[in-house]
């Protein structure tokens, strides 16, 4: 599936063009590219910890965007890109229509994409290859729907093979599917390690913050809190959650109550709560910038995923000291294994083995063990350094671009 030549020459001759003229300083202008910008998505708390880090390190940083929510950032020049359309695939599609003619009056020295689009010299690689889960998911007739083709456009104009845009990994687990479907030649795959915030870390005063935070949403003390934290309930698998939920036996059920953190509609999956009648147990709380508190006051982080490239929160939970019940479809899932800091369900996903493990784990007199054994792997595994590494490859990528 590579795009036709004349393709390919079209973008390297694009980026000669941005080049010239261009005297490369010691200190590069370097662009950021994201379809949107809100403070409590994974994506984008990556973006602002790389982003930040460029500025740190002396270099100007433009940020071209459909949408900024919240405070401006200090440092970075904003550039709120029109981009029409009644679907987020046509509106993605204008967005990097249009940032193009911004590029011609900028003059970056390298562009660097959270989002699949055309004209990046740098991707970082976030969400999973989309023509494997469309194909695995719908039948041929989707495959004929505007908007699979557009985006399928948009994914090989980064994976393609004979494109020049390097792409930053944070899982493993999708290079393989991007070969697959675009021939991707693997010497443009750089695997980075996480990126946790150390501030997620359990502070001296854990268990005073535990009980601040049990005692304002009145849980007892033998009170089970569960915890979900994540935008996008459907992929975090929220309706998997509630469901495990409803089926905890009888007292234990009665003491246990679910806390949903992040950004999305809440309507459905309130009414599947009220159906299955466990709605005064299911409590949403919204984006919040508090979540480790949270995390400290839980009793288990659930997390049954029906996909996720990483999980970020899986890696968070570790280091509050959270036991962790996930999916083996997250990326990062395979932490909690290694750490022996929870259990990860094996796909195909089962509801009913979601239900057993999910008790089985409430009830485990293991629960304190999983909580060391999360403290202590955070102290020695390498889960921090994403954006130094990042910054380090833009850096090399970027002057090498440039040279070139």
């Amino acid at each position: 599936m590579r795009l036709p030549g004349h393709a390919c020459a079209a973008i390297a001759q694009y980026r000669k063009f941005l080049l010239m003229n261009h005297q490369h300083p010691e200190f590069m202008k370097i662009a950021f590219c994201l379809f949107k910008y809100f403070p409590y998505g994974g994506l984008q708390r990556d973006f602002l910890r790389i982003a930040r880090l460029c500025l740190e390190r002396g270099h100007e940083v433009l940020v071209y965007t459909m949408r900024w929510e919240g405070e401006p950032e200090s440092g970075l020049q904003i550039r709120l890109i029109e981009a029409g359309g009644w679907q987020n695939h046509t509106r993605n599609q204008a967005f990097a229509d249009a940032v193009k003619s911004r590029f011609e009056a900028d003059r970056p020295d390298v562009v660097f994409g959270f989002n699949k689009m055309p004209y990046l010299d740098i991707y970082f690689a976030a969400d999973v290859c989309y023509q494997s889960r469309a194909r695995a998911r719908h039948g041929w007739l989707y495959r004929l729907l505007p908007r699979y083709q557009r985006l399928v456009t948009l994914e090989k104009a980064v994976f393609a093979r004979g494109m020049p845009t390097e792409i930053l990994l944070i899982s493993h687990l999708q290079q393989q599917e991007f070969i697959r479907y675009y021939q991707t030649e693997a010497e443009r795959f750089h695997l980075l390690p996480p990126g946790i915030a150390r501030d997620r870390t359990a502070p001296p005063n854990a268990v005073e913050i535990r009980e601040r935070v049990r005692m304002t949403h009145r849980l007892a003390k033998d009170d089970v809190l569960l915890l979900m934290v994540g935008s996008g309930f459907k992929t975090k698998g929220l309706d998997r959650a509630i469901r495990a939920l409803a089926f905890l036996p009888g007292v234990l059920k009665s003491r246990s109550s679910l806390f949903v953190i992040g950004q999305d509609n809440p309507v459905p999956f309130q009414r599947l709560a009220r159906r299955l009648q466990v709605a005064s147990q299911v409590h949403f709380l919204g984006g919040r910038q508090d979540v480790t508190d949270f995390m400290l006051a839980a009793d288990l982080l659930l997390h049954p995923a029906y996909h996720e490239n990483t999980g970020t929160v899986l890696l968070e939970a570790l280091l509050a000291g959270l036991p962790v019940l996930t999916t083996d479809t997250c990326g990062y899932a395979h932490y909690i294994t290694e750490a022996n800091a929870g259990m990860v369900l094996r796909s195909p996903f089962e509801q009913v083995e979601l239900n057993t493990l999910l008790r089985k784990m409430l009830l485990s007199p293991q629960r304190n063990e999983w909580q060391q054994n999360g403290l202590a792997f955070a102290q020695c595994a390498d889960i921090y350094s994403l954006p130094e590494k990042a910054v380090d490859l833009i850096e090399k990528i970027g002057r090498k671009r440039v040279s070139g």
